[in-house]
């Protein structure tokens, strides 16, 4: 049985109106849940949700009877309930608030996630008989009207240039931690409501990484709030977060910082995620800012050396002739490494695949190289891990005569390579290719393309199923690997953020990529018979 105590930033001239706020609370149990093993159930409000509905929609001011708070900020990890809550109470703000003309908006950083609130409270409205008597479902504008008060409830699209003429009763600003201004932010909460008595901005989000953001910006007001260092007495701050000194492997901070484990979170499903994180760092930082709700750095340390370390096994080049093979090209743009990686899938009782990574650099570039990054340079190139090309440039149509000679070894089945600048490379290894039997396959360097092979090969990795032959150059490259990690926990190699070089690290992506989908000799994409899913 929830026991409610008003909220401590309860002014002295504001007074708790349970009348209001229990109305508040019974208007949301008329709606059900709309998705998953919830569908058709009545919506009953967890402590924490029903905690913030008391608090903004039952403390009033004594001479008034306005709301005191017209700005929520709920900042939580996700699958909560932080979506289904904000769909509540845009419903209640359209059908229940008592405001004439209400105009309730739901803004996101872009449409489709604007719309996922929407579709959440439209889904409620279809379940709900009395709701459906009332409202005007417009689906295809993403609007739901109320024409008894003439009010509405739309989506809007991220840009700000017509919406300073709107008439804000009721707000619902989905991931603002997704923002990459503040200029649709400040526009909506600041321009567009001081006709109206009580507006209410809903803000909910999860924690972000960007800390010059407006999302961090309004985190660090929250924060400042709730330890009493600022005062603002129309802000609602509520944040279900890391703090300093919390262990993110300890399961009493995951209860407390996921107030809905138990009821719309397993705790199995935590300890699992737990456990990828604990393997792979890129999976760490999405465990710690999605799950935990903590401000994470952006930089990601992808592979973990020791690991990679111990896939270091020593090979004989002569055991691969004849071999087929796949091969990453990564091209230098001026004057850096080009790297050219073959990937030997498993044969036989082998289960491991491969690495017999190539590199690159121009010749007259290499002492000043080796003085400006103090890299060695001079030293590789006395143990001759990598090849030189004249002149302060790599000249592609050596890397082409290369390949050409491995393809007289090897039996090489593609080269992929990043498609972007690359067109005169690409015309000469698809003559090469038809003279040899192998195909030239343009590889996209984003998050849709990358990240698959990019998780099954720190996997690989992790399992022990790699062996690279501890290449110097490679092992450099890849220890100077940053990661961005997506919201949907998709992660590519950044070259921006990384500290050097790392073309041999995405070149051997590339090749591993087709090396592991390749079936009877012959690469096949499980994507090119059934499409990409998306969840």
């Amino acid at each position: 049985m929830f026991e409610y105590t008003p909220t401590k930033l309860m002014l002295p001239s504001s007074y708790y109106d349970k009348r209001r706020a229990d109305f508040a609370v019974d208007f949301i149990s008329l709606l059900s849940h709309t998705t998953g093993e919830w569908y058709g159930k009545s919506f009953q409000l967890m402590p924490w949700q029903e905690q913030i509905i008391r608090d903004i929609f039952g403390i009033v001011d004594k001479e008034t009877g306005y709301r005191q708070f017209r700005t929520a900020y709920v900042e939580i990890g996700k699958k909560n309930g932080k979506s289904e809550l904000a769909a509540a109470v845009a419903l209640y703000l359209l059908f229940a608030d008592g405001e004439p003309g209400a105009e309730v908006y739901s803004c996101a950083a872009d449409i489709n996630q604007a719309s996922i609130v929407f579709n959440t409270a439209k889904g409620m409205v279809e379940l709900c008989d009395d709701l459906m008597d009332i409202a005007d479902l417009l689906p295809s504008t993403k609007r739901i009207e109320f024409d008894e008060t003439k009010s509405f409830y739309r989506v809007l699209s991220s840009e700000t240039k017509t919406k300073q003429g709107f008439n804000v009763s009721g707000l619902i600003f989905d991931e603002l931690f997704a923002q990459p201004t503040r200029e649709l932010f400040d526009t909506m909460t600041k321009f567009t409501g001081d006709a109206r008595r009580q507006p209410l901005y809903f803000l909910i989000t999860t924690a972000g990484k960007d800390k010059n953001s407006i999302c961090y910006e309004v985190h660090s007001k929250a924060k400042a709030i709730l330890d009493g260092t600022k005062i603002d007495p129309a802000f609602y701050p509520v944040v279900f977060g890391m703090d300093d000194g919390d262990d993110w492997e300890d399961e009493k901070v995951w209860l407390r910082v996921n107030p809905s484990i138990g009821t719309t979170i397993k705790l199995e499903t935590v300890r699992a995620a737990y456990k990828l994180a604990r393997e792979n760092p890129a999976d760490e930082i999405h465990f710690r800012q999605f799950r935990l709700n903590e401000w994470c750095n952006a930089d990601v340390r992808w592979m973990p050396m020791d690991k990679w370390d111990a896939c270091g096994e020593d090979f004989d080049i002569s055991e691969f002739e004849g071999r087929e093979c796949y091969a990453g090209l990564d091209l230098s743009s001026t004057t850096d490494l080009t790297a050219l990686v073959l990937v030997f899938p498993p044969e036989g009782d082998d289960e491991k695949y491969a690495i017999l990574p190539f590199f690159w650099l121009p010749e007259d570039v290499i002492d000043l190289r080796t003085r400006r990054d103090h890299v060695p340079y001079l030293v590789w190139k006395k143990a001759g891990v990598f090849n030189t090309t004249e002149g302060d440039i790599v000249d592609y149509s050596f890397i082409t005569a290369f390949v050409a000679e491995l393809s007289k070894r090897f039996v090489i089945r593609e080269v992929a390579y990043d498609r972007y600048g690359a067109e005169k490379i690409r015309r000469d290894l698809e003559e090469l290719g038809d003279e040899n039997g192998f195909t030239v396959f343009p590889f996209g360097q984003g998050f849709l393309s990358m990240s698959p092979p990019t998780k099954d090969l720190l996997q690989h990795v992790l399992e022990r199923k790699i062996r690279h032959g501890k290449h110097p150059v490679l092992d450099w490259n890849m220890r100077n690997v940053i990661a961005d990690v997506d919201a949907a926990g998709n992660i590519k190699l950044s070259k921006k953020k990384s500290t050097e070089r790392i073309d041999g690290a995405i070149a051997l992506i590339m090749g591993f990529a087709r090396a592991i989908l390749q079936d009877g000799g012959q690469s096949k994409s499980v994507y090119d018979e059934r499409g990409i899913l998306f969840i």
